[in-house]
């Protein structure tokens, strides 16, 4: 085929000439442009890993589709986008929850953690991003005076909480049989079945998780609120690792950002309707 061509491309050479026309010489092809190099990929944000224990609704629990939701799960979110940070959720029992941290499985737990002078002993806190205080619930019409009224009723408790060291503190003394179960959720199931009388648990969550729900009609609050620091700490914060303080400044910083931006409130009003972050 380039033969064919020249050829061609010759005798067009003579035909003009004898018309008494000159060839001038075709210019020189322009040298192509350089290929655009490809634009770099967006870094990848690098990853927070948060422990989250999904039973404990409306704070941590999960959709119909089994993504983790709640309150804990949206300020984690709203953390991680103030650090540049991608979350990644890691499920654990509550009670291997410092365990599971100090193993380094997770970065941190945003997962309803009250800051307590004893769990300071393992872990680190960041401040406050929340404080509710707790309250026993038993079947409407129990009179209650003093913690000797439960006596000889089962109480179940979350396992490892704030609520089981009170009811261990003041309850058992007095006589009721507690019982510590591994998630918030299965007590409420054993209350319904009659295997329990009542619970000892945070007031949203107990509010949201049961009383609000057709398995917690006929059952109330009795006694008093209870937020005693000896029991149930300074709040709630993020628990991570001694010495992490880089982080934990970090973390301070986005708690301060998202309270002073709007974002907090914005995520507050979805689940409730006051302000969680309380007093303390």
């Amino acid at each position: 085929m380039k033969h064919l061509f020249l050829t061609a491309g010759l005798i067009g050479a003579v035909t003009l000439a004898g018309c008494g026309k000159s060839e001038a010489p075709a210019p020189a092809a322009a040298p192509a442009a350089p290929a655009a190099a490809p634009a770099p990929a967006p870094a990848e944000m690098p990853e927070l890993k948060v422990a989250i224990d999904p039973t404990y609704e409306p704070f941590t629990f999960k959709t119909a589709d089994g993504k983790p939701t709640g309150f804990d799960v949206d300020i984690a979110e709203a953390l991680c986008a103030e650090m540049k940070r991608k979350c990644v959720y890691v499920e654990q029992v509550w009670d291997s929850m410092i365990p599971g941290l100090q193993a380094k499985k997770y970065d941190v737990i945003i997962s309803s953690m009250s800051i307590t002078d004893e769990r300071k002993q393992a872990v680190d806190f960041s401040d406050k991003y929340y404080a509710t205080p707790s309250r026993i619930v038993v079947k409407e019409g129990t009179a209650y005076t003093d913690p000797a009224s439960l006596k000889g009723k089962k109480i179940g408790v979350l396992k490892g909480s704030t609520q089981e060291k009170y009811a261990m503190g003041e309850l058992k003394p007095a006589g009721v049989n507690v019982v510590p179960y591994e998630a918030q959720d299965q007590v409420y199931l054993d209350i319904k079945s009659g295997r329990l009388d009542g619970t000892v648990a945070d007031q949203v969550e107990v509010n949201g998780g049961f009383l609000r729900k057709d398995e917690g009609k006929g059952y109330g609050f009795v006694g008093p609120v209870l937020d005693d620091i000896k029991y149930f700490g300074y709040g709630v914060g993020v628990a991570l690792r001694k010495g992490e303080d880089d982080l934990r400044n970090q973390l301070n910083a986005a708690i301060a950002a998202i309270r002073g931006n709007g974002v907090y409130e914005t995520v507050a009003k979805k689940y409730f309707d006051f302000d969680p972050y309380g007093v303390k």
